[in-house]
């Protein structure tokens, strides 16, 4: 069936993250983490062809749900957003993003609808490309450097100790409560239950 790109209300939701086996489970790829989950939760099938993205499909209460995992790499995650947004005709304001927070501890999060990238590189990029701060964000904590000598990089790109990810798992399944509030546009709701 092909894709009627005037018929719903139709969000993006992007998980943020690197390409290709070797970075799974790093904290970097926390949103492609938090995605497959979604997928899960909402029955998103794979269609489409887009460059710089996989995309996957799903309904929910009559909205189109647009889940993409960039292909670009990190830095370049604006690439991919706009592409998918501008393609499905998806505005800034229902586009939700996905990502690692190195600020917040393991497991935690933080639902926001502007402000500044919060020094990540992804989120940077996309602010930058769409020339718009105001972007609904759910940010996943996923802990900050051991040390403050530590390679901000190197520690983004290290793999999740098991106990790391017992942690994340009530996270990760608060995820899809969290984007259905979103969508009902109750922002104030979402913070309130799942900011603490």
């Amino acid at each position: 069936m092909l894709f009627d790109k005037f018929k719903k209300e139709r969000w993006l939701i992007v998980g943020l993250g690197n390409p290709g086996a070797k970075y799974a489970q790093t904290r970097h790829n926390i949103g492609f983490m938090a995605l497959d989950l979604l997928e899960e939760e909402f029955g998103a099938k794979p269609f489409g062809n887009q460059k710089s993205a996989t995309l996957t499909k799903a309904t929910h209460n009559g909205i189109e749900l647009i889940f993409a995992r960039p292909l670009t790499f990190m830095n370049l995650s604006g690439r991919a957003v706009n592409e998918v947004g501008s393609y499905y005709k998806i505005p800034p304001e229902n586009i939700i993003v996905i990502a690692d927070d190195v600020s917040m501890e393991v497991g935690r999060l933080r639902i926001r609808d502007k402000g500044s990238d919060g020094g990540h590189n992804g989120l940077k990029d996309i602010l930058r490309v769409l020339g718009n701060q105001n972007l609904m964000r759910i940010k996943i904590g996923v802990g900050q450097k051991p040390h403050p000598d530590y390679d901000l990089a190197d520690w983004v790109l290290s793999k999740f100790t098991k106990d790391d990810l017992e942690k994340l798992k009530p996270a990760l399944e608060s995820v899809p409560g969290a984007v259905r509030m979103l969508l009902e546009r109750d922002l104030a709701k979402a913070q309130n239950r799942f900011n603490r």
